[in-house]
């Protein structure tokens, strides 16, 4: 009997001798290579963190002590522990156990955690409810170092250290985020070296050691390491100290016996604590070990044979590859992205022009605004974010950008329903939240080939802020428009095919092509629809869709969007602004939070796919 099959609760798990717990730590390991292999998933992060969530589950009481992952990524192992081991085969799945931590699964589930950054602020709002109700139970924090980059992180740090609350903050360093770390904090560990008397003296010494006959090499070598040495064990200590924390570590996050003591220190020490616990992302899987960045997040594959390299296009690459090429005849063009290189499609722009790309880090809010001084600088910024982490800019784009009129051009990736990553992932909102603000323009193709030359005008043609918003995945089907380049640049909306029903759809980005095979379900019950292309949604093009809903007898709008702030309301007040009388029906996703699952079936759901959209339409023209 596998020492997995014993295991139902962290109880379980505190009653296991060290040996047995070794031995649990390689179950688990496989375990998750059989799930997410199967179902798809975050491998590499989880794979690196067994032994350390394993040990805090034998020294704190959980879940009377509380622990909250960051990024919520990492929690597989600590889903296995805490009684959902059974439910690991719906992962990911509609109605199955989210790829995150979620309140609603688990009692051990205290803070739902999608975005990075948030764990230590969480925790510390935790930790002072806990002293005001005069409870004692213990605050644990566990942030990986990517998400350490954010400026949200070090605000925590600093309230934290100053307020002398009684918090654990296990910092996992793999030396990796989803990409490696490129920003201050990854190069904060080596500030010492920056010192001037320490570089000229490093300088001359390493001269003179070098010309030593044929050890001096060996001599530097050996130096090398041993700075590197030194480094890690010091130079974090005074970090974190100076902040305020009581600092233990460097301890190495693979080694049960280690981790158990370093954690029963921590847990009976006052104030501020913080662990810097080194880990390997991908541990155990030799294939992760050697390319974590490709085994980040993953669809089902095989594990004798590992993940094979496609090359199929998707909006990403399309954008990526748009970009290297106006980027290749304009030198102002640069591109900004936060941790997203390859997720955003930015890996060649990065090659090809290094000095025009800039990696920030988990630091959206930077992004924006430093985008909006490279224009004001006579650069021409093109800002890559995910849909859904473009909300923690908001400020940014509103006070920084809009409200300045510079020419930054921020694509929004991920735009609309990306399925399993669930609530927190899902890119519903932008339309809603960018409409509102003034002087931006907001575009969304309907394939790969609208992407391309939206992209082109925004950069080249117009002069202030613009979001272009484009979906996850492939383009659902090549139009043959003409002359896109002239009617972009008018921001004009396209009308893809009349008829005299009455129907006019009114359809933005992916949910084009759906329109048009709606209109294929409505003939075949006796009904036509004009299809509109709205291309803007700010500005609208109010003259061509006025000259068509007019007197029409239902005006539907389709988008993937929630249906409060987007297309539906926009279209909704210019027709009462031009007093149009014509029915109204909205194709969007409700006013809630979409979770995890297969889109297909997300979409039959909430009643967006092609069949279920027809019906609707049907019925409301009936009526």
């Amino acid at each position: 009997m596998k020492i997995l099959d014993r295991i139902d609760s962290p109880q379980d798990v505190r009653k296991l001798t060290l040996d047995e717990k070794k031995l649990l730590a390689s179950e688990i390991r496989q375990y998750i290579l059989e799930v997410v292999s199967k179902k798809g998933g975050h491998l590499a992060s989880n794979l690196g963190v067994v032994e350390l969530t394993i040990a805090i589950h034998t020294v704190f009481d959980t879940p009377i002590d509380k622990v909250i992952f960051d990024v919520g990524h990492q929690s597989y192992v600590h889903k296995i522990l805490t009684g959902r081991k059974k439910e690991m085969m719906s992962l990911r799945e509609l109605d199955g156990l989210s790829g995150f931590p979620k309140k609603a699964e688990s009692e051990y589930d205290v803070f739902d955690t999608g975005h990075s950054s948030t764990s230590i602020s969480a925790a510390l709002g935790l930790a002072r409810a806990r002293d005001l109700c005069g409870e004692k139970n213990r605050i644990i924090a566990v942030i990986g170092d990517g998400a350490l980059t954010a400026g949200m992180a070090f605000e925590a740090l600093a309230d934290a250290a100053s307020s002398k609350t009684d918090i654990i903050v296990i910092l996992n360093d793999n030396e990796m985020s989803i990409e490696k770390s490129e920003g201050g904090m990854a190069q904060a560990l080596s500030k010492a070296r920056t010192k001037p008397l320490y570089t000229n003296s490093n300088r001359i010494i390493k001269s003179a050691v070098l010309k030593v006959p044929k050890i001096g090499p060996f001599i530097v070598k050996v130096v090398r390491r041993l700075k590197h040495i030194l480094k890690q064990i010091f130079i974090p200590n005074m970090l974190f100290e100076d902040m305020g924390f009581t600092y233990l570590g460097p301890v190495d996050g693979h080694d049960l016996e280690k981790l158990e003591s370093m954690l029963y220190r921590a847990r009976d020490l006052k104030g501020p604590v913080l662990i810097h616990v080194l880990t390997k992302k991908g541990k155990g899987y030799e294939m992760a070990e050697r390319d974590p960045d490709l085994y980040h997040g993953v669809g089902p594959f095989d594990l004798s044979e590992g993940i094979k390299h496609k090359d199929e296009l998707d909006y990403s690459a399309v954008f990526g590859k748009k970009l290297v090429e106006l980027a290749g005849k304009d030198k102002k063009i640069c591109a900004i992205t936060a941790a997203m290189t390859s997720g955003t499609g930015l890996t060649a722009f990065k090659e090809k022009y290094p000095e025009r790309f800039f990696d920030v880090e988990i630091a959206e809010q930077h992004a924006v605004t430093m985008a909006s001084g490279l224009a004001l600088g006579g650069m021409r910024p093109v800002v890559a974010i995910y849909s859904s982490f473009m909300q923690r800019a908001y400020d940014q784009l509103i006070h920084d950008v809009a409200l300045q009129k510079t020419h930054v051009i921020i694509c929004l990736d991920r735009a609309g329903l990306v399925g399993k990553d669930g609530a927190t992932h899902n890119g519903l909102f932008d339309l809603a939240f960018a409409r509102i603000v003034p002087d931006l323009t907001i575009m969304a193709p309907k394939d790969f080939r609208e992407l391309e030359d939206m992209l082109e005008v925004a950069i080249e043609y117009f002069d202030g802020p613009c979001i272009i918003r484009y979906p996850r995945g492939k383009e659902e089907k090549k139009f043959d428009s003409l002359n896109e380049i002239e009617r972009l640049k008018e921001k004009k909306a396209e009308v893809l095919c009349e008829a005299d029903s009455g129907i006019v759809i009114l359809a933005i980005g992916k949910m084009v092509y759906r329109a048009l095979i709606v209109k294929d379900i409505l003939i075949k019950k006796g009904v036509d629809a004009t299809i509109i292309n709205v291309s803007f949604i700010k500005p609208l093009d109010e003259k061509t869709i006025l000259r068509y809903i007019k007197g029409a007898h239902l005006v539907v709008t389709m988008e993937d969007e929630t249906v409060i702030g987007g297309l539906n309301e926009a279209v909704e007040s210019m027709m009462s602004k031009y007093t149009i009388q014509a029915k109204t029906l909205a194709i969007a996703y409700p006013d809630a939070f979409i979770e995890h699952g297969d889109i297909d079936m997300i979409e039959e759901r909430y009643g967006l796919d092609q069949e279920s959209i027809a019906r609707k339409i049907f019925a409301s023209y009936q009526e």
